[in-house]
């Protein structure tokens, strides 16, 4: 039974997610930062798709040690991975810092999946997909080292642009490690799932009210958010292209700005440095 590891299986996409790939036959590992509240969803979802071979794990994505330590259980059971899906993310309210020295975002949303996705790279090969949940905001997202590992942006918090700033790096990621892994045959693809009514969205501000009403309504449901990384997930079509960004199931063309971005090889390289104690 080919193996599917999805992080924040639990979550409003993530759900999604993980009974669309059951459904699809496949022995799935939730990767969750609550195991005991992903256990209710993962009871649920082996009774709605009749596929047993569900499993939940614990992960903390603010933790580089317990993402490795996440990696190395998988890498000890040696099982090959066909499908790597990095769903899980946050927006925080306010600055934290990691017991690695990360602001949170940044670990959670973009050096952790990194981390994860290089450790588990031996257990791929020819027709393995990975998959980067990524976001629209990438295109307002910029990248000021050191200054992006530390407190995700220069000068006060403020969520969104600290958020855009880990998509745009997830984005880049995603095209890098695509062109590393071409000659191995390892699909890798973003999704970017457009305004998605979930948790994320809430802002725990005095306007949130007016945000369910005037502005979920018209926004996309987990069901319809999570459908672009199914299909790349999932579908044979998706599985012939990599380095893409995709939106509404479709490929999204991307400027050279981003495709030969200047701060690539750089990002790679201050990345590789924050996490090779755990390479």
């Amino acid at each position: 039974m080919k193996l599917a590891i999805i992080t924040g299986a639990d979550g409003g996409m993530g759900t999604e997610i993980t009974r669309a790939v059951a459904m699809a036959g496949y022995q799935v590992v939730m990767a969750c930062y609550r195991p005991q509240k992903a256990e209710e969803v993962c009871r649920k979802l082996v009774h709605e798709t009749g596929n047993p071979h569900l499993e939940v794990l614990g992960i903390d994505l603010a933790s580089l040690s317990s993402v490795a330590s996440f990696a190395e259980l998988i890498l000890g059971r040696g099982q090959q991975i066909a499908l790597l899906m990095n769903n899980a993310g946050t927006m925080e309210t306010g600055r934290r810092t990691t017991e690695d020295g990360l602001e949170r975002t940044v670990s959670v949303n973009y050096v952790a999946p990194y981390l994860l996705t290089r450790k588990l790279l031996p257990l791929m090969g020819q027709g393995s997909r990975i998959v980067n949940m990524v976001s629209c905001t990438y295109a307002i997202g910029r990248l000021d080292f050191p200054d992006f590992f530390l407190q995700g942006k220069k000068g006060a918090f403020w969520r969104i642009p600290i958020y855009s700033n880990t998509k745009l790096a997830l984005t880049l990621f995603t095209i890098d490690l695509s062109n590393r892994l071409r000659d191995k045959g390892i699909i890798v693809n973003a999704a970017d799932p457009g305004i998605v009514s979930t948790n994320i969205i809430t802002m725990h501000m005095w306007f949130d009210p007016l945000t369910d009403i005037l502005f979920r309504p018209f926004i996309r449901t987990p069901r319809q958010g999570a459908a672009t990384a199914i299909s790349l997930l999932l579908d044979e079509d998706t599985g012939k292209r990599t380095g893409t960004l995709n939106a509404s199931c479709r490929p999204k063309l991307l400027s050279e700005k981003y495709t030969r971005h200047q701060q690539m090889a750089d990002l790679w390289d201050r990345t590789e440095e924050i996490v090779k104690k755990w390479l």
